[in-house]
């Protein structure tokens, strides 16, 4: 069996368009940095990948394609070989809920 594969943005870095010295980090990768550090044992089954903030990204790009590089993401292979994906928050949450038993986020 393989591992899912969460692609997650490095927790600090610089935006150009915004003057290149102020730093950041994305809000959503970190809900999900927390999550993976409350609940490691949930997370043993995942191979996590910190991409840098500039696009491209290559290992998301390679991993499900150019026009899907928005971050998080969470990417498993069925059984029958086939990719499936989910990089937007509220499916990323369910999806970790779902394949791992990470509880879920309160309405």
């Amino acid at each position: 069996m393989t591992k899912d594969r969460l692609f997650l943005l490095d927790t600090d870095w610089a935006d150009p368009a915004h003057g290149g010295e102020r730093r950041f980090y994305c809000k959503d990768c970190i809900t999900v940095e927390g999550l993976l550090a409350a609940f490691p044992e949930r997370g043993a089954n995942i191979e996590v990948v910190r991409v840098a903030w500039p696009r491209p990204r290559e290992a998301v790009v390679e991993a499900i394609g150019e026009a899907n590089q928005n971050l998080p993401a969470l990417v498993w292979t069925h059984p029958d070989g086939s990719t499936a994906f989910v990089n937007d928050q509220a499916g990323l949450l369910r999806a970790l809920h779902e394949r791992h038993g990470f509880p879920e986020p309160h309405p």
